[in-house]
């Protein structure tokens, strides 16, 4: 079903872009490939893993549009990873397919887009509307593209958008034979859902978003398929089948600009089987500019995360935790980049070690580094089953 659903998309995109009045236009092509190896410095936990040091190569393609009057353009991004261990983390996905028209005081997008809500570091909270890749990385910033119709009004009391998802992406994870899994492989292949219409049903959001003065505010409303899964156990594969059900959420998002302040906030309410919980997580960054007279920016940050779901609901990491990170930029030529952060669960005191550094080589080859490390993980926090998966991963990409 969902290759009848890019073919379609491709279709009407494509025709868009014939047709559209002002198709004289100009075509941009770039992206990047990129070799990545992730070293593991534990032996894996579970039945099936494999240990020492994970390879991959990746292609990011993208091709986009322009119109000479400036009122249409297209994309095309794509994504592909060949994994050398995990045959869940060799995929492909289509990132954007889009055709879109903006007028004086609206817009309208139709395909395939990648949409980003939230303000805070540690976690994306609003984050609702495109579906997690989660063989890509942890920090669930990898996203699937998503189909929609989504259409914008520009108001002088701020911005309105309705998105209309007529097509369900499931989640992504790693394989038996992958590590920072479950002790129980994941069964993709047949998943569960609520809804009658399965992967089919359409799921709507609603959301405002303006600026007063120092102020960015954005609230919205969402209806449909959670992004999140439960699990069931199917006894007769000893697998885990994910379990998508139906829910309805209302979210707000915050930042404050003050001089070398940020001050951020992210809230929401989610109803789901009944049940009602609220999350949060908020917090500020202070950047000192110029430190010791040297180019170097340094931010520091401090946020609070708090999540109220029930004790019969999926765990989550972030239930009561305190996020501090910093930031460095070099401010050089060659974009040099740092951000280091440490999650701190307040009641039991297991933790997170994240860094982030990025650094361009050259014209066109971009350098990046990751490590993580868990400590201190308790037996029933969703941290357990990876606690011995700590890693650190280099990545060398070349940028058409």
């Amino acid at each position: 079903m969902l290759g009848l659903y890019l073919r379609l998309l491709a279709f009407l995109v494509l025709a868009a872009v014939l047709v559209a009045p002002g198709q004289a236009g100009e075509w941009e092509t770039s992206g990047f490939v990129g070799i990545e190896g992730r070293h593991f410095f534990h032996a894996p936990r579970w039945p099936g893993q494999r240990g020492g040091t994970e390879g991959s190569v990746l292609l990011q393609p993208e091709a986009r549009w322009y119109a000479d009057d400036g009122r249409y353009r297209a994309a095309l991004v794509g994504f592909a990873r060949l994994d050398g261990w995990d045959d869940q983390r060799t995929h492909a996905d289509l990132r954007e397919l889009y055709w879109a028209y903006e007028a004086d005081d609206w817009d309208l997008l139709l395909g395939v887009n990648r949409v980003f809500w939230g303000v805070t570091e540690s976690r994306h909270l609003v984050d609702i509307i495109n579906q997690v890749d989660l063989v890509e990385d942890i920090d669930q910033e990898d996203k699937l593209g998503q189909p929609m119709v989504n259409l914008n009004l520009q108001r002088d009391w701020g911005r309105l958008g309705l998105f209309v998802m007529p097509y369900f992406r499931e989640r992504t994870f790693p394989g038996s034979s992958g590590r920072l899994r479950s002790p129980v492989p994941i069964d993709t292949d047949r998943p569960l859902y609520e809804s009658g219409a399965g992967g089919s049903h359409v799921d709507v959001a609603l959301r405002y978003s303006h600026f007063i003065g120092d102020l960015d505010l954005g609230l919205h409303l969402f209806d449909g398929t959670d992004r999140e899964p439960r699990f069931v156990l199917d006894p007769s594969t000893r697998t885990l089948r994910p379990v998508y059900e139906q829910m309805s959420q209302a979210g707000l998002d915050l930042q404050y600009t003050r001089e070398a302040w940020l001050w951020k906030l992210e809230a929401l309410v989610r109803e789901r089987n009944d049940d009602v919980f609220g999350a949060v997580v908020g917090g500020f960054e202070y950047t000192f500019y110029q430190v010791a007279g040297r180019p170097d920016d340094v931010g520091v940050l401090l946020e609070g995360l708090y999540d109220g779901r029930g004790r019969d609901a999926l765990a989550t990491l972030y239930d009561n935790d305190i996020f501090a990170g910093l930031r460095w930029a070099r401010n050089d030529a060659q974009d040099s980049t740092l951000l280091a952060g440490l999650l701190v669960d307040v009641d039991s005191g297991e933790t997170l070690f994240s860094v982030e550094a990025e650094r361009r080589v050259g014209e066109s080859l971009v350098a990046e580094l990751r490590l993580r490390l868990f400590a201190d993980a308790v037996s029933e926090s969703p941290m357990n089953p990876i606690s011995q998966d700590d890693y650190l991963q280099l990545r060398f990409s070349w940028y058409w």
